[in-house]
Parts: C-alpha cells; structure tokens; sequence
C-alpha cells in the first residue's frame, strides 16, 4: 500500500514496486487484490522516491502471533501502524522493546498470498496481554511466495494450523 506524498489518503492504494517506480492496481485495498487472485488492471505509475508506502494490511480480519507452531495467541489488529511509524509508550509505560516477527499475509482461498516484516511493540511495564495490545508495525513491502518463502518455518503447517476449526479471511496474519 502506498500514496503519492503530495496527497493524504488514510488507506492509499495497492501498488507494485518495479525498481525505481511503484505502478498502482486497480484494488481498493490489498485484501481485495487477494481476493481478486492476486490479478489486477494497473493505473498511473509513480517514481519510488515520490510515495510513501504505508502498512500493506491496515484492517486485518485476525492476527495470530504463534511461539512455535502449535500455539498461538490473538493479536490486536486494530493496532496495525505502519513500519515506520513513530509508536509512543503507551499510558503507564515508559520504555519499548521490539520484538520482530515475520508474517505472512492469508491470500484468496485461504493460501498464503505473500510475506511481510511485523514489529509487536511490547511495553514490559504494563501487565499480561495490555503490554503489547497497542502497535503492530506492519511492512512496508509483501513479497509474494514466488519470490520466496522466508526460512526456517514450516509456513503450511502454520496456515492449516490457523485454519483448523475456522475460516481464514484475505488480509489474514500469520506472524512467528
């Protein structure tokens, strides 16, 4: 997801990076170009250094951070903020600590449509699940499973345990 940095948009648009330019899609939103299949009509065509790129999911249906691959625990996905946002202590808190995940993004048909980095900001003051209920720093970029799957976890043992007993929805997070 991007904007033109001339404009304010609060969602911006899907786009591609394609070196030194960002083509837009014709999707409202990056769940929608899943949905859609992965395909979409391209619009204009902007310079990479005259857009800011924002959180690729701004809205996600449900994030589930697992610690291994058989446990896992909801996250707040109102929290989305983009990988570059600055994130404040939150109320009662004083200091942050990063804790960098990778996810992956549920496509359409509930297969894993592509990859991003993920910050789950923690404040170690606040007690049990509130000390990291308030930033997810989501992107900036997804990598589709084409271009690779990150390392060292079994990401389909990830999304089938995810999936058992529910329903995975486009826009979906998956992040260990």
């Amino acid at each position: 997801m991007f904007r033109p940095a001339n404009r304010q948009l609060e969602r911006g648009w899907p786009g591609r990076i394609e070196g030194d330019r960002v083509v837009q899609l014709a999707a409202q939103t990056l769940q929608a170009f899943f949905a859609g299949g992965g395909h979409a009509r391209e619009h204009a065509v902007y310079p990479f250094s005259e857009v800011v790129l924002l959180a690729p999911v701004l809205h996600p249906p449900s994030v589930r951070i697992f610690e291994d691959e058989r446990s896992f625990r909801f996250a707040n996905p109102a929290a989305i903020v983009a990988a570059d946002a600055e994130v404040a202590p939150p109320p009662g808190a004083t200091r942050l600590l990063p804790v960098r995940r990778r996810a992956a993004i549920v496509g359409a048909d509930g297969a894993i449509g592509g990859f991003s980095d993920l910050v789950e900001w923690t404040a170690p003051e606040l007690p049990g699940e509130k000390s990291r209920d308030f930033a997810l720093a989501l992107g900036p970029v997804v990598t589709t499973p084409d271009e690779g799957v990150p390392p060292g976890v079994d990401w389909e043992r990830l999304l089938a345990h995810a999936a058992a007993n529910t329903h995975l929805y486009p826009g979906d997070l998956l992040a260990v």
